[in-house]
C-alpha cells in the first residue's frame, strides 16, 4: 500500500510550471534577442514599462515542448522552430513580489512560486520578420545593449548565451543564423558577435576555405559600392559525410 512521503511542515500547492524561451537572431552585423515588451502598474500607480523573455505558463493541455512553440509561434509566426531545451529554473525565491503579484493579475490566479524550463532557438533575421514581430510589441535587442530584465531574465539570458557559445565551438551551428547564400564577411561577423572577439582576417579566410563544406555557390554580390564578394552556401551532406563529432575552428582556440 502506498505510504505518504511527504513533510506536512511543507506546502506542496499553488506552484506552476512556465517556460520561457531565448531567441536569437543575426542582423549581419550584431546578435540580437527577442524581448517582449511589458506594462505593470506598481502600488503607487505609476505605469511601468520594460522587457522580459517571451514566456508563458503552460496550460492543462500542453507538454513543455508544446507551450514553447506556441510561444515562439504566436511572436515570430514560424512553425516547427527547432527548439534547444536548456535548463529548469527553479529557485523558490526567482518570482516573489511584485513580479509574482503581476504573473497573478495577469492570469487571473494564485501563485506562491513559479518554475520554468527555459528553451532557445536561433532565428534568420530579416526585415519581414522583424516587422512581425514589431506588430506583436516585440523588439530584437541589440544583446551589448540589454539592461535590467524582468524576473531573473538577465540570468536566464546569461547562461543562455553560454549554451550557445558552446554550441557553436561543437556544431556548425552559424548556418542557422544566415541565409542559403552567405559572404565570408557575412560569416565572420557574426562569429565576432557571438564570441565578442575581433577574428583576423585572413586566418578566418584560410579557415573557411579549407573546409570541404563551404562551397562557392558561383554567385557575387551586386550592386553594391566595394568590391563585390563571393557568396557560398553550407553542403550539410558533406558535414555529415565527413562525420565531424566536434566542429572545431582554428581561428578560436
Amino acid at each position: 500500500m502506498y505510504s505518504y512521503m511527504g513533510d506536512v511542515n511543507l506546502t506542496y500547492d499553488k506552484q506552476a510550471i512556465s517556460v520561457d524561451c531565448v531567441i536569437f537572431g543575426f542582423d549581419g552585423k550584431s546578435l540580437r534577442v527577442l524581448l517582449k515588451q511589458r506594462q505593470r502598474e506598481l502600488p503607487s500607480g505609476e505605469v511601468l514599462v520594460d522587457s522580459k523573455l517571451p514566456g508563458s505558463l503552460i496550460s492543462d493541455s500542453e507538454d513543455l515542448t508544446c507551450a514553447a512553440q506556441r510561444v515562439v509561434q504566436t511572436l515570430i509566426g514560424l512553425r516547427n522552430i527547432n527548439l534547444r531545451q536548456m535548463e529548469i529554473f527553479s529557485d523558490p525565491q526567482r518570482v516573489q513580489g511584485n513580479e509574482l503579484e503581476w504573473i497573478n493579475k495577469y492570469y487571473g490566479i494564485t501563485l506562491s512560486r513559479v518554475v520554468t524550463m527555459v528553451f532557445f532557438t536561433l532565428v534568420k533575421l530579416d526585415s519581414k520578420l522583424i516587422a512581425y514581430t514589431e506588430r506583436r510589441e516585440a523588439d530584437w535587442v541589440e544583446l551589448n545593449d540589454v539592461r535590467h530584465l524582468a524576473f531573473d531574465h538577465n540570468k536566464i539570458l546569461i547562461a543562455a548565451i553560454d549554451r550557445l557559445i558552446t554550441l557553436f565551438r561543437q556544431e556548425p551551428v552559424a548556418f542557422d543564423f544566415l541565409p542559403r547564400k552567405f559572404t565570408l564577411r557575412h560569416l565572420q561577423n557574426l562569429y565576432e558577435a557571438v564570441y565578442d572577439i575581433a577574428i583576423d582576417n585572413r586566418n578566418f579566410r584560410k579557415k573557411m576555405l579549407s573546409l570541404p563544406y563551404i562551397v562557392p555557390s558561383g554567385e557575387s554580390e551586386k550592386e553594391v559600392s566595394h568590391k563585390p564578394a563571393q557568396y557560398y552556401y553550407f553542403d550539410r551532406r558533406k558535414y555529415r559525410q565527413k562525420n565531424n563529432k566536434i566542429f572545431k575552428l582554428g581561428f578560436i582556440y
